[in-house]
């Protein structure tokens, strides 16, 4: 992840509707919640939601799927990983392994995707 994709995803995330939506997205995992579940759990307007979930998805961290007549929202966990590593990068004076704890404590692999080599 270059800096302008950082800054983006954090800017993102630095609103608070955006922000409860990417947890409860998080929370649900890849398959995620249709676009209106997700408004009404957070109690904002769904066309407001529309706006926030487009400026999500801009940035990375969730993806969109159609299902017949409705909009699933999950998130893009490839997307995350790649952001918190960016975050942790420079850790520990260039050392990125004493930060791999850091990194597991935030997404752990063996609780969200099935582990298939190296971890970002």
């Amino acid at each position: 992840m270059d800096e302008h994709a950082a800054v983006e995803a954090l800017a993102a995330l630095a609103q608070e509707t955006r922000l409860q939506a990417f947890r409860l997205l998080l929370r649900q995992g890849p398959d995620g919640l249709p676009a209106g579940e997700i408004a009404r759990q957070i109690g904002t307007p769904p066309n407001t939601m529309s706006t926030h979930l487009a400026i999500l998805t801009r940035a990375g961290l969730i993806q969109a799927r159609r299902e017949s007549r409705q909009i699933f929202y999950g998130v893009e966990l490839t997307g995350f990983r790649a952001l918190v590593a960016f975050l942790v990068e420079d850790c520990c004076g260039g050392r990125p392994g004493a930060c791999a704890p850091l990194l597991d404590a935030a997404l752990p692999l063996a609780v969200c995707t099935p582990v298939t080599g190296d971890r970002v």
